[in-house]
């Protein structure tokens, strides 16, 4: 029950800085899920588990997202429609690597992720669409999506601090870009957590209530406390000191992506 309890909060914490800065989720969620994992199921794959998890309380969220961008028209969907099958291929790619790799290779692989994205979120380095600026087409089968597919699946993340630096360096307006990355966001969290699910199916030492590495009781507590305060991190989006907001994120992300190294 204590452990459910964290898991609420945790997913809480996730929904309303997704709401509130437009990232976090799976980089809050995956450390704490492996957390509670390794303290209640001894000898199970933790990392494993809490990327699948992470994957799955993802989908809700991105498909309420998208549809809400949707409705305002911000989505570039022929960048979805480019982006998406390669962010699928990448995917599949993610989760058959990840199937191979042990937990110590998953947490220092989800660690050195976390700080990268402690630097790019406390200094603010990423591009800036130039106002008037030509967009660039995306190509056909776009190579980067496969690259944002493949990292996704690995680390148990929707993608976000992937597909937005990227799209911004193709020169959509900043509008556009959180709206198609929160759409791409999708197939990545679903095919993701598909591929979670048949890798796993006779995985050993998984709990019950398990389909293969999505551990239900978990993601249904996440998505219950996400879908509640992930409006209310939107609503008070304008309200509260953004950078600082940002900067502070930034440190949590920094100390713990430190502590999963060591």
């Amino acid at each position: 029950m204590d452990s459910l309890i964290f898991i609420v909060f945790v997913g809480a914490t996730a929904g309303f800085t997704a709401g509130l800065l437009g990232l976090g989720g799976g980089l809050v969620m995956v450390p704490a899920l492996a957390y509670v994992f390794d303290k209640q199921f001894s000898g199970a794959p933790v990392m494993h588990m809490a990327v699948a998890t992470s994957l799955a309380a993802i989908v809700p969220t991105a498909a309420a997202s998208t549809w809400a961008h949707h409705r305002r028209g911000a989505v570039l969907w022929g960048d979805v429609t480019r982006l998406g099958p390669a962010i699928a291929v990448g995917v599949a790619a993610g989760v058959s690597i990840a199937g191979q790799l042990t937990t110590p290779m998953l947490i220092r692989g989800f660690a050195i992720y976390a700080l990268v994205v402690a630097l790019q979120v406390g200094f603010e380095l990423r591009p800036v669409a130039r106002p008037g600026a030509d967009m660039q087409p995306l190509p056909r089968v776009d190579p980067a999506g496969i690259a944002i597919g493949l990292l996704s699946a690995m680390i148990g993340i929707g993608g976000g601090t992937l597909t937005t630096p990227y799209l911004l360096w193709r020169r959509r307006p900043i509008r556009n870009t959180v709206a198609t990355s929160a759409a791409c966001g999708l197939p990545i969290a679903a095919v993701g957590c598909a591929g979670y699910i048949i890798a796993g199916w006779n995985g050993s030492g998984l709990p019950p209530w398990s389909s293969g590495y999505v551990y239900w009781p978990a993601l249904l507590a996440l998505i219950i406390a996400t879908t509640a305060t992930a409006p209310l991190g939107a609503r008070y989006a304008h309200r509260l000191p953004e950078k600082a907001l940002k900067r502070a994120f930034a440190a949590l992300l920094a100390v713990i992506g430190i502590k999963m190294l060591l």
